[in-house]
């Protein structure tokens, strides 16, 4: 459905004015909502378009309209329109669509209503894992999602604040954890070559298995360390509480996909003096390096502090499968591994790890 343009929508023609340069002689595929989220719409967008293009690789280029301010300024915030950014994703065309498709509008109104409904932004280098193929029913690699600048729109100013383009990257799962193995920025620097404007193909093979981009991000890494500091789960608990011989006992559940991030990450922040947090919904556990051992309990999170030796113990001794793990350095402190259930938007169990 084509949106008409007028001058009462300065913040969508301040994005059609971005995008002129690029598409001057080119009238988009424009698809809009129907019924308005304010009316009680599913899709927060007021639109999505999409341009094609042949160079460097032929894609389509789409860009969003309805997150920042298109029509009145509404946020309490002069300077920023909106939520302060659009999103834009470039996706391989294939030869024999003449059409966008129609998953691609779907997931973009996807990403859109988690900003809507939880107030979480994205921004440059923020990453998400999508529990399952970003084409849903595929068997594509791309599982992930990582955000850039888009690569030839600059922020601009408009009439209700600034704003910028931020584009979705897909990426595996293994290029997921490259990325929280080291920077979002850097790893996607060292894939650039391979990814020309970033260009998101569902067809394409997992880029770490190639030795120059491996051995690339091997040597930042270990150089570097990791710039991630937390991940978020739903399967976290603790417990601390004193034995019959009055000794601290301290025991945590988490699941197996977070023990595996652990096993990645904690060298590579406690390494480098950097500190470590597993965050769930009503607790958390940090992670630190210090000379000595030391657990202990502050309001809602376990603080764990471990020496060089004892965080050595536990990488030797922790796995990413089912089971009890103690560590004889690490005194009074039992982890739990359990499966972990993967759900998809309805809250259906569509895979069990572990």
């Amino acid at each position: 459905m084509e949106t008409s343009q007028s001058h009462s929508a300065p913040g969508w023609e301040a994005i059609d004015r971005a995008l002129a340069p690029l598409y001057a002689d080119q009238k988009p595929k424009h698809y809009g909502t129907i019924v308005s989220y304010r009316l009680g719409g599913r899709d927060p967008l007021q639109g999505i378009s999409a341009y094609s293009r042949v160079s460097p690789t032929p894609h389509w280029h789409f860009v969003t309209f309805g997150l920042s301010e298109l029509y009145e300024k509404e946020s309490d915030n002069p300077a920023v329109s909106g939520w302060g950014f659009e999103l834009t994703f470039r996706l391989a065309q294939k030869p024999s669509e003449t059409e966008p498709p129609t998953w691609a509008l779907n997931f973009l109104q996807n990403l859109a209503r988690y900003v809507f409904n939880t107030g979480n932004v994205f921004s440059e280098g923020h990453h998400m894992n999508l529990n399952g193929p970003i084409c849903l029913e595929s068997d594509t690699l791309i599982r992930a999602i990582c955000f850039i600048p888009d690569p030839e729109l600059p922020g601009i100013q408009t009439q209700h604040g600034s704003m910028d383009f931020l584009q979705v990257v897909g990426i595996t799962e293994a290029e997921e954890m490259a990325v929280q193995s080291w920077k979002a920025m850097e790893v996607l620097e060292v894939l650039r070559s391979r990814l020309p404007l970033f260009v998101t193909d569902v067809d394409r093979s997992c880029l770490t298995l190639i030795d120059q981009i491996a051995a690339a991000l091997r040597q930042g890494t270990a150089k570097d360390g990791s710039n991630t500091d937390s991940i978020y789960t739903d399967q976290i608990s603790w417990s601390s509480d004193k034995s019959f011989w009055g000794k601290q006992r301290h025991e945590m559940t988490l699941g197996v996909l977070q023990v595996r991030k652990l096993l990645t990450l904690l060298p590579l922040r406690l390494g480098f003096g950097r500190s470590f947090a597993v965050l769930g919904k009503d607790c958390s556990a940090k992670f630190e390096s210090s000379d000595a051992n030391e657990i202990r309990c502050e309001e809602k999170q376990l603080q764990i502090a471990l020496s060089e030796n004892s965080l050595k113990e536990l990488l030797a001794v922790l796995r990413g499968e089912k089971g009890d793990y103690t560590f004889a350095s690490i005194g009074g402190l039992t982890i739990h591994v359990v499966q972990n259930q993967i759900r998809d938007a309805n809250g259906k169990v569509v895979q069990t790890v572990g």
